[in-house]
């Protein structure tokens, strides 16, 4: 389930803080999925990372290349809501140089399947910053749907952007499967 052509996901683990506060401090990575752009203590990565291996309303993976184990990533669902059966995904891929060679959609695609037929979700959204145009055009080759916008969401570069909210849905993606 976990296991794609080059990559797989693996829960994540107190281990990868160190990766994680790599990431998380590098702002070439961080300015397309980070509102604050903010540097971060170990610390501070620590509890975060504590804090969403520990939630019950996210489920968080590393992304790691089959071959050489290496950690390109994270994706994640969070704010899971069982009931009414809709979770948000983010998905970051930390390591600058494998950014569009595929990773990162083979990933969101292992991550939408297992949402879809194990989690059984309706929906699967996400938010992404409106010149993050890279991003928006793999998401819609996916499947997703601009659901609308928050209009001048995130002051970045001395501009006002918009955030894009899209989402998928579960009997779509089941119908572009058969």
């Amino acid at each position: 389930m976990f296991k794609g052509e080059r990559i797989k996901l693996r829960k994540l683990a107190d281990t990868d803080i160190d990766t994680c506060h790599s990431w998380r401090n590098n702002e070439e990575v961080m300015r397309y999925t980070n509102p604050s752009l903010d540097k971060y203590t170990y610390s501070e990565t620590r509890e975060f990372v504590e804090k969403i291996t520990q939630s019950p309303t996210s489920k968080s993976y590393m992304i790691e290349l089959i071959q050489s184990r290496k950690p390109l990533g994270i994706t994640s669902l969070i704010n899971i809501d069982y009931k009414n059966r809709n979770a948000e995904c983010i998905i970051d891929i930390g390591e600058h140089e494998y950014w569009g060679n595929g990773y990162g959609t083979e990933a969101l695609q292992l991550l939408i399947q297992y949402s879809f037929v194990e989690l059984n979700l309706h929906k699967v959204y996400l938010r992404v910053f409106s010149f993050n145009e890279r991003a928006i055009s793999l998401y819609e080759k996916m499947g997703f749907r601009i659901e609308g916008e928050q209009i001048d969401q995130l002051f970045r570069d001395g501009e006002w952007h918009n955030v894009v909210l899209m989402a998928i849905f579960q009997k779509e993606f089941f119908a572009a499967k058969s």
